[in-house]
């Protein structure tokens, strides 16, 4: 025991003076190696095919298995490096929820958006009869929606964009950990994730411009994230909206996935010239 405690010991010395990229490899094998006896039998459970996609009753426990987790392996991260959840963008304060708030607000202004103007040329219908279903999810999916957006917001925008300007700078930081962000989709679903790249990529750099924007915190990011992962799964899963068959792929998405298509793209940078005005004064 003593041994392997002088090893650990020495593993962690090593991890707070390595390089940012050596740290962030450690943060996500290590998260991965913790997660492991968890996925292993709900794999089983689930009766999931290494071959076949996941359907979304396979994917949400692995989801949140994983993500329930999440907290720990960043907070042994903290103990390692002697951090604290604000070096992280975690400014716990009434500014931060004020932030999570206008986050979410713009968020939805932009899809609402997007929406309208495809509705407006005919490209979508909305469905009137599924409104019931539409508010009994609004509350159960925004819980789900800001769980998830804060764990990958702390993640991938507070601990990988902070470790990897160490060795990048801040441009790299922002290039890299959106990089990341995005190919890390691909563990769920790699047909449907692959024509989205591009856009998450950019969704991660408006993000990291997002915490930019809010001096730090991620309060502006956690609810623009949030905002997003919220009206697309109500709309989706309440079904009150379909496109028609003469909707443009390139416009609406591939797959009737926004992020695959000019729409999602723009209204990402849209998104990002409201923050880049508000940067600039």
């Amino acid at each position: 025991m003593k041994l392997l405690l002088f090893f650990l010991q020495q593993g962690f010395e090593s991890l707070i003076t390595a390089d940012g990229w050596v740290k962030g490899i450690a943060f996500f094998l290590i998260w991965a190696i913790a997660w492991l006896p968890i996925a292993f039998p709900l794999a089983i459970f689930l009766k999931i095919r290494p071959t076949q996609p996941l359907t979304p009753q396979q994917k949400l426990p692995l989801l949140a298995s994983l993500y329930a987790i999440a907290p720990f392996i960043i907070w042994a991260s903290l103990l390692v490096s002697g951090e604290s959840l604000l070096d992280y963008g975690l400014h716990l304060q009434r500014e931060f929820f004020i932030s999570l708030g206008l986050g979410i607000a713009l968020a939805i202004f932009g899809l609402a958006l997007v929406f309208a103007l495809e509705s407006r040329w005919g490209w979508l219908q909305w469905h009137p009869e599924k409104i019931p279903q539409f508010g009994k999810l609004l509350i159960p999916i925004l819980a789900l929606a800001l769980w998830i957006a804060i764990v990958e917001e702390t993640i991938f925008r507070g601990f990988l964009f902070n470790v990897l300007s160490e060795d990048s700078g801040l441009w790299g930081g922002i290039v890299f950990s959106s990089l990341i962000f995005a190919l890390s989709h691909l563990l769920w679903e790699v047909k449907d994730t692959l024509p989205q790249l591009p856009g998450l990529v950019l969704m991660g750099g408006i993000l990291a411009l997002a915490r930019g924007v809010d001096d730090g915190s991620l309060g502006l990011a956690w609810g623009l994230h949030a905002g997003w992962i919220w009206g697309l799964t109500c709309l989706d899963s309440a079904a009150l909206i379909s496109y028609n068959i003469d909707a443009p792929q390139w416009f609406v998405g591939l797959g009737e996935k926004p992020l695959a298509g000019m729409a999602g793209i723009a209204c990402l940078l849209l998104t990002g010239i409201i923050l880049g005005v508000k940067f600039a004064f």
